[in-house]
This record gives structure tokens, sequence and C-alpha cells, in this order.
């Protein structure tokens, strides 16, 4: 099968299996930091953005992305890097197997969200896993990442 879309600003055309997912097309076109963990949809490594929005490409069939926009880390460096800096500065960097999905879900709450509870962050990173930590120092660093403008 075949379809046009945008990724990362870019038209491209992509050539796909039927019933393939978008985390194996995305990771075939080059795109690797979009990880491949439970390919359940239950922890997050997976996440890009269709149309500006979070979701899990291990359960996006490639198929339903024809015409749409995704976005994988490699088109938000900038923003990355600032977070990451945040990470660093509150002991919260790990491994970093996790590290694209959960940035690329921060960063869309970010866009999404003004001044949020620590409930509201809790709630809205429930699908991204970290074997790494215990997850006070990642929330530290998002709540004063959150506070920048």
């Amino acid at each position: 099968m075949e379809l046009e879309t945008t990724i990362n600003g870019r038209r491209v055309s992509l050539t796909f299996a039927n019933g393939e997912f978008l985390a194996e097309t995305l990771r075939r076109y080059g795109y690797l930091s979009v990880k491949r963990g439970c390919n359940t949809g239950s922890c997050g490594l997976c996440t890009v953005w269709l149309d500006q929005r979070p979701v899990l490409s291990c359960a996006t069939l490639t198929a339903r992305v024809a015409e749409h926009q995704i976005t994988t880390i490699e088109a938000l460096q900038e923003e990355a890097e600032a977070f990451g800096r945040y990470m660093v500065a509150q002991g919260a960097e790990q491994c970093g197997f996790c590290s694209p999905g959960f940035v690329m879900t921060v960063l869309a709450m970010k866009r999404e969200l003004s001044n949020p509870t620590p409930e509201e962050i809790s709630h809205y990173l429930a699908g991204n896993l970290c074997r790494c930590s215990g997850y006070k120092g990642q929330m530290r660093a998002i709540q004063e990442f959150m506070e920048v403008e």
C-alpha cells in the first residue's frame, strides 16, 4: 500500500504493508527515535504527534495517517533539549530508552495545558512508563518546565 503524508514538515510518500502500524513504518523510514516497547499501547515509548496531538504509533495503523501531519522528536530538537536541561538539573535523567516518547508527551502537554496541577500532569503522563525512576525527579523537572514561558 502507499499514501501521502507529512512527517516533520516534509511531504512524503510511504509504502507499507496492509495492517502495518505507524511505529514500524516510521522506524523503517529512519525515524529511529520512535521506540517499540510493549506493542500494546501501554508504555508510551512510541509516542509521536498526529496533527499536533500525542498518539501511540504502535497502536495507530499507517493507513490512517494519509494527509495528516506526523511529528517525531527529530523535528523538536530545541524544545527537547530545553526540557532535557530541566531533567538534568533535577537529577531525573535515566537510561534514556523511554525519553523520546516521554519528551513528546511533555512537549504536547506544555502546548495544551497552562499551569497544570501535579494531578493533571500525572493524568497526562499516565501512559508513559519508565522502569528506571520513581518519577519524583521527573515530576519536579516537568513542573519547572511548565512554568517557563
